[in-house]
């Protein structure tokens, strides 16, 4: 695979931050509904509200694990639409995992960019190597995508998230 070069330090800090603050945005536009209302099967990929912002959570935990060398999260993608306790609790761990993805991409460099990152794949059932500058945009990809579908629930059940776009993100948001 061609090595992306686009994907640099200075892009995944600019989009941990974006993620973090798009998460924080969807957070509070979605504490407006109840408990039901974030849990309606909406006919989204995973269905809910809920379960899309979990399989965020899951996701992003995956890719912390495989960037770090840590332990994976347990359940694989069919077990990413659960949580195991309440929404509040669900709220500070997307919290501190937004944190952990700042923190992680606050200390990359241009040598980080230039390996490859080789993982297991549990959905292909093999082994993958990808240069990190195209795993790094997948991350972040990954995290809009699923987020723009969220945004879309939301407006359809009547909630009206704050703007969504790169241009306005503010210079020093309020993140966590």
């Amino acid at each position: 695979m061609r090595r992306a070069t686009m994907a640099n330090a200075e892009y995944a800090l600019t989009m941990a931050r974006y993620n973090a603050w798009q998460n924080r945005n969807l957070l509070r536009a979605t504490a407006q509904l109840p408990p039901e209302g974030r849990a309606l099967d909406r006919g989204a990929f995973f269905g809910s509200i809920e379960a899309t912002f979990y399989h965020l959570l899951w996701a992003d935990r995956m890719w912390m694990s495989r960037f770090k060398g840590t332990r994976p999260p347990e359940g694989g993608i069919p077990g990413s639409t659960r949580f195991d306790g309440s929404w509040d609790e669900f709220c500070g761990q997307r919290a501190a995992m937004d944190r952990e993805v700042l923190d992680w991409a606050g200390q990359l460099d241009a040598a980080w960019f230039a390996e490859d990152l080789v993982w297991f794949s549990g959905a292909l059932g093999r082994e993958i190597s990808r240069p990190k500058t195209v795993i790094v945009m997948h991350l972040f990809n990954h995290q809009t995508h699923h987020r723009g579908q969220i945004h879309a629930m939301l407006t359809a059940a009547g909630v009206r998230p704050d703007d969504t776009d790169l241009a306005f993100m503010p210079e020093h948001p309020e993140i966590l």
